[in-house]
């Protein structure tokens, strides 16, 4: 569990980037601050690996006040995975996946053989294991960079905008792939995105900020679409703009869900049109 009380960040120019932030982020789940930018979200997800420390306020880990603990011995236990990877290009993937163990006694060897086995769970070929990261794709790319953040076992794991350097397809597949992992895993995933749609994909709990960190509202995607807090909240989600209205067709004999753009949101089973 990862607590803030009443945290506030002043950086030296002046700006306030987080004034008074409270929240309580359980375990074991997703967890997507979303806003637009300047919303102080991604220094709300940094000030968890000390590398932004608060002016005020504290954050605990479950017991422990961060402020209390070595920064670098802390981050070593927290997974982070950035927007463009953040590769060692001089290292092979391997070795870029290897680097933090290594870093904390794991011998070589057999940091090496957890890497490969990390591949195979962020679902890349272990025939890349020996290429440089110019030689990858950006999807590739992102996906050393989860395998990477994951390398260490860490109980939490911060993900900064990790797909927003990707293309729509990519990164529709990393999304899924980031599903599928923490289904298998269970981690305390901490996600900072500003496009809702992907923050309704894979929050459990979905943190909607406006300028100065502060929180317009917290909760899940349904309830937030159902019944957003204001009118920011419903601009933002497009709860009353039609966005997100759909429409059921028939195609070659199967009924589907249709947005707004004509674009397929879904298929509808017989079992969908009973109601709950």
């Amino acid at each position: 569990m990862i607590q803030f009380d009443h945290v506030s960040k002043t950086f030296p120019d002046g700006t306030r980037a987080v004034d008074d932030f409270s929240l309580t982020i359980p375990s074991r789940t997703t967890t997507v601050f979303v806003g637009s930018s300047g919303c102080g979200k991604t220094t709300i997800l940094r000030m968890i690996n000390r590398m932004v420390d608060p002016t005020a306020g504290t954050i605990h880990i479950d017991d422990d006040n961060i402020s209390t603990l070595n920064p670098v011995t802390l981050r070593r236990r927290i997974g982070y995975v950035m927007q463009n990877s953040g590769l060692l290009p001089h290292r092979t993937v391997i070795d870029n996946v290897a680097t933090v163990p290594m870093l904390t006694g794991v011998k070589k060897r057999e940091a090496h053989a957890a890497a490969l086995d990390l591949l195979d769970t962020v679902g890349l070929d272990r025939s890349l294991a020996d290429r440089y990261p110019a030689q990858l794709s950006g999807g590739q790319q992102q996906r050393v960079g989860v395998a990477r953040g994951l390398a260490i076992d860490p109980n939490i794991l911060l993900m900064d905008e990790p797909f927003g350097a990707v293309d729509p397809i990519v990164r529709r597949e990393l999304q899924q792939e980031l599903v599928r992992i923490q289904s298998k895993l269970a981690k305390t995933i901490v996600f900072v995105t500003h496009d809702i749609d992907e923050a309704f994909l894979l929050g459990d709990m979905i943190v909607i900020l406006r300028p100065g960190g502060h929180i317009v509202q917290a909760g899940t995607a349904e309830e937030i679409i159902s019944a957003p807090a204001d009118d920011f909240v419903a601009d933002f989600v497009g709860a009353y703009d039609g966005k997100r209205d759909l429409t059921v067709r028939e195609r070659n004999g199967q009924r589907i869900a249709v947005d707004p753009t004509g674009r397929i949101a879904g298929v509808l089973r017989p079992e969908d049109a009973t109601p709950a």
